[in-house]
């Protein structure tokens, strides 16, 4: 469990395999978000044992197993290990290139810096029989401090090893390049939006390809072998009525997925980009959205969104290959979560 409430969390890609059946391990990172600044840190999870969760109807129904799942429970086993963050974090993210020796997380500080750190011990850590509940007080491996304010928006390449984006609140976006031993971070930004960068997604094939969405409506696709202030390609002006907080980028299909303060989920066709028009799009929802993925599933496309207190999927069903009908899910459930900055 972590000392505060966590914004922002990532899932770490590890290398116990294709899972095929419960229980099943898993390993997170997450960055608190308390209000006295000194009391913050990155966390990071191991979460063993994990079963499936069975619906409320089912448990009712089957007082038999109640024994055997209280078991299952008692066996489930969360070890943690703490990093003391200067500030609130507003992002963390993992880089998807592990090494035998590096794991590296990129976490965006409330106070304006970016900063990389190694989790390779501290994952090693959780490996051991005995665990430590202090937070360890270690120097980050890289800090970058030339971004003008604050920003929420960051993204670790798939396809070149290193490459990181950072955009900030004050519409500019940072290319990191990877060296021996640290990052170069250019100078010259990626500042075509006009306010707030909220998400960064580079291409999943594009290695040079990276797509951006903004507090000014709109969702731009950029190429960085141009120079910066002619590297953006597409621009979609009025993507959504308010301030759009999230896209996600499909790992096999050409579409992404974005997410505004309208509440409305919407799908973007690459291939029609230049319409300015969303191949589909859910039914408007009073509570804003604030993360979103796109994935593909079969013969559909699956989309997930959450607020302020919901968590929410939509099915797209292809009617042929340029059209794709939105039907909502039955899961739609409630969250308890508190309402925080973004």
């Amino acid at each position: 469990r972590a000392r505060a409430s966590c914004l922002s969390f990532d899932v770490l890609k590890d290398r116990l395999g294709p899972r095929e059946g419960f229980p099943v391990t898993a390993y997170v990172v997450a960055g608190t978000q308390a209000e006295q600044g000194k009391k913050n840190s990155i966390v990071i999870m191991k979460l063993s044992n994990l079963n499936r969760e069975k619906p409320e109807d089912d448990d009712k129904s089957e007082d038999s197993e109640d024994d055997e799942e209280e078991d299952e429970d008692e066996n489930k086993v969360l070890k943690t290990a703490e990093i003391y963050h200067a500030g609130p974090v507003n992002r963390v993210r993992i880089c998807p290139h592990v090494s035998d020796t590096r794991t590296f997380v990129a976490s965006w500080s409330e106070k304006g810096k970016v900063h990389i750190w190694d989790i390779a011990p501290q994952l090693s850590s959780l490996e051991s029989e005995g665990t430590t509940k202090d937070v360890q007080k270690i120097k980050p491996f890289f800090t970058f401090g030339g971004h003008v304010e604050e920003g929420y928006s960051m993204d670790w390449s798939p396809t070149r090893q290193g490459y990181l984006l950072t955009g900030d609140c004050t519409r500019h976006i940072h290319m990191w390049t990877p060296r021996e031993a640290d990052w170069m971070v250019s100078q010259a930004t990626y500042s075509a939006h006009g306010s707030s960068v909220e998400d960064l997604q580079w291409s999943p094939n594009e290695e040079h390809v990276f797509a951006s969405c903004s507090t000014d409506k709109s969702i731009k696709i950029w190429d960085d072998r141009a120079q910066s202030h002619k590297a953006c390609m597409l621009t979609v002006p009025d993507a959504h009525d308010s301030d759009v907080n999230v896209i996600n980028w499909n790992k096999t299909e050409p579409f992404i997925v974005s997410g505004g303060d309208d509440g409305v989920v919407k799908i973007w066709d690459l291939r029609k980009l230049e319409t300015h028009a969303a191949s589909s799009s859910t039914t408007p929802d009073p509570s804003p959205a604030w993360s979103g993925i796109l994935r593909t599933a079969q013969c559909s496309l699956q989309a997930a969104k959450t607020t302020r207190s919901h968590f929410g999927i939509w099915a797209w069903r292809a009617v042929n290959r340029s059209s794709l009908t939105a039907r909502r899910s039955p899961l739609s459930c409630s969250l308890s979560t508190k309402d925080r900055r973004r």
